[in-house]
C-alpha cells in the first residue's frame, strides 16, 4: 500500500511549532481554512436538517476528519444525523475561545478538538465541564496507546479527551549524501548506527562531517534535535505534582547538552525550523538528516520536490519520541451530549483512525489500528518505499507516558528560540544560551 497524502500542520508556524523553535506542527493538517469558517460534511439545507440531530464539531485548521470523508461516512450510516464543522485556522486563536466558552458554558460545539500542548490544562482545569468519554458507548481503553490515553485523563481518572493522532519520531535521511560520506544507506543498518542513544547519533554526525560531500551538514538544526530528544522523556518541564522542574531535570539538561554539542561540533545547518531558510535547505540538499514524525514526510516531499524523490529514506530514531497529536472532547453543556459522545467514539475508533492515516497521513493514536492493512502495509514511494506503517508503529509503542504541564509550550519555545538558537546561529556558549533561556522563561512564568 502506498501513502502519498501526508499532511502539514493545523497550526503550522504557531503553537506546537514552538516545540521545535518557532513553528510547530500538532498532528493536524493546515489547509488555510478561513478563521471561524463553518461547513457541514456535505452541504445540507435547512429542509435537509429538519427532524434530524445536528452535531457541530469545533476544530482548528483543516483537522482532517472532514477531508478524509469521515463525516460523510457517519452521516450515510446514520441518516438521522447532520454533522457541521466549525474551523478556526490557527490554534492560538481557537484555544483561548474554547477556554472562554467552557467557562461560560455557552458558544460551544457538541465536540471540541484540543491540541496536545493544551490537553494538560484542559484535564487539570476543565474536566468538570467535559464528559467522561472513557465511559462512552463504543470506547475501548485498550485500543489506544497507554500514554495517549493517559494524556487525555485527569488526575481523578476522568478521561475527557479521546486521542485522534500522534507524532512518533523517525529520522529522515538522504541516502545519496550518506553514500558519498561513506556511511551505510540501508534503513535498518542506518537505524542500528545510533540505536538506543542520541549521543550515537552525534557520533555518526562526526563521521559524516569527516567526509561530508560539498558543504552539506549532518542535521538541520540544534533546536530540532533538542525537541526530538525531550519528546522521549517521561518528565520534562513538570513533575507529577505540577511543579516546574526543567532547570534541575537531568533529562532536559541532557537534551540541551546534546543539542549544544551538535552546534559546537559544526554538525548543523543552523536553521530555524519552518522558516524560509529551512525550506530552501530541503530543496538545496543542505543537510543529510532531520528528526521527523509521520506528518513531516509530506512537508519534506513538498519542499524537496521531484529532485528529492528516492534520495530520502526513513530510519528508526535512536529512542522512541513523540511530536504532535490532538484529542476530541465533549462539553457537558452541549444539547446533544450522548449523540456527540457516540460520534467522538466512532471518529477515534481504530478503523476510522486507519482511514484518516491513509487519506491524510495522521498517524493513529489507537494501537489497535496498527494491524489494519491501511497502517501495517503502508509504504511511502517518495521515501524509497519506506515501510512507514511499521517504522512509526514501533516508535509509537515505545513512547513513555509523558507529563505535560500547562506551560510546556512557553518553556519549550524559549529554550529553543531564545536559548538554543543563539548557540546554533550566533555561536554563543552553551551556558550563555541556557541562562538567556532561563531568564526569558522566568519572566514568562512570573518567577
Amino acid at each position: 500500500m502506498q501513502i502519498f497524502a501526508v499532511r502539514k500542520t493545523a497550526i503550522a508556524l504557531s503553537t506546537a511549532a514552538a516545540l521545535l523553535g518557532g513553528a510547530v506542527l500538532s498532528g493536524c493538517a493546515s489547509d488555510d481554512a478561513p478563521a471561524g469558517s463553518s461547513s457541514p460534511g456535505t452541504d445540507k439545507t435547512d429542509a435537509d436538517k429538519k427532524g434530524k440531530t445536528v452535531l457541530r464539531i469545533g476544530v482548528f485548521g483543516a483537522f482532517g476528519l472532514k477531508e478524509a470523508g469521515l463525516y460523510d461516512d457517519y452521516m450515510k450510516a446514520n441518516p438521522d444525523v447532520v454533522i457541521e464543522q466549525n474551523s478556526i485556522e490557527r490554534n492560538e486563536n481557537y484555544y483561548p475561545q474554547l477556554l472562554n466558552h467552557l467557562t461560560s458554558g455557552s458558544g460551544l460545539s457538541d465536540i471540541q478538538a484540543v491540541e496536545v500542548n493544551n490537553i494538560a490544562e484542559i484535564t487539570a482545569t476543565q474536566s468538570a465541564r467535559l464528559m467522561d468519554l472513557g465511559k462512552a458507548e463504543g470506547v475501548q481503553k485498550d485500543a489506544f496507546l497507554p500514554w495517549k490515553w493517559a494524556q487525555g485523563t485527569s488526575k481523578d481518572g476522568k478521561t475527557v479527551g479521546l486521542g485522534t493522532d500522534v507524532g512518533p519520531m523517525g529520522i529522515c535521511y538522504r541516502k545519496d549524501l550518506f553514500q558519498k560520506a561513506g556511511l551505510p544507506t540501508d534503513r535498518e543498518a542506518v537505524g542500528k548506527l545510533w540505536a538506543g542513544d542520541w549521543r550515537k547519533y552525534l557520533e555518526v554526525g562526526k563521521q559524516y562531517k569527516a567526509k561530508a560531500p560539498g558543504d552539506t551538514k549532518f542535521l538541520d538544526s540544534a533546536s530540532g534535535l533538542m525537541a526530538a530528544v525531550t519528546g522521549g522523556d517521561e518528565k520534562r518541564y513538570y513533575d507529577t505534582d505540577g511543579k516546574v522542574i526543567y532547570k534541575s531535570n537531568p533529562a532536559v539538561k541532557e537534551a540541551w547538552d546534546i543539542a549544544a554539542e551538535s552546534a559546537a561540533a559544526g554538525l548543523t545547518a543552523k536553521h530555524q525550523q519552518f522558516q524560509k531558510g529551512w525550506d530552501q535547505g530541503f530543496a538545496n540538499g543542505q543537510f543529510a538528516t532531520v528528526s521527523c514524525p509521520p506528518w513531516m514526510l509530506g512537508y519534506i516531499q513538498d519542499k524537496a520536490g521531484d529532485a528529492g524523490k528516492g534520495k530520502w529514506d526513513v530510519a528508526a530514531a535512536p529512542k522512541p519520541s513523540n511530536w504532535g497529536g490532538a484529542f476530541l472532547t465533549v462539553p457537558e453543556a452541549g444539547k446533544n451530549k450522548e449523540a456527540a459522545a457516540k460520534l467522538a467514539a466512532w471518529l477515534t475508533a481504530p478503523a476510522q483512525q486507519a482511514k484518516l492515516f491513509a487519506k491524510r497521513g495522521s498517524f493513529p493514536s489507537a494501537q489497535a489500528a496498527y494491524s489494519l492493512p491501511e497502517v501495517a502495509g503502508a509504504k511511502h514511494e517518495y521515501f524509497n518505499n519506506a515501510p512507514i506503517g511499521t517504522i512509526f508503529s514501533q516508535a509509537a509503542k515505545g513512547v513513555p507516558v509523558q507529563i505535560i504541564g500547562p506551560k510546556d509550550l512557553v518553556i519549550a519555545q524559549n529554550l529553543a528560540d531564545i536559548g538554543m538558537l543563539q548557540v546554533d546561529q550566533k555561536g554563543r556558549s552553551s551556558e550563555e544560551g541556557w541562562n538567556a533561556a532561563v531568564k526569558a522563561i522566568d519572566n514568562a512564568l512570573d518567577q
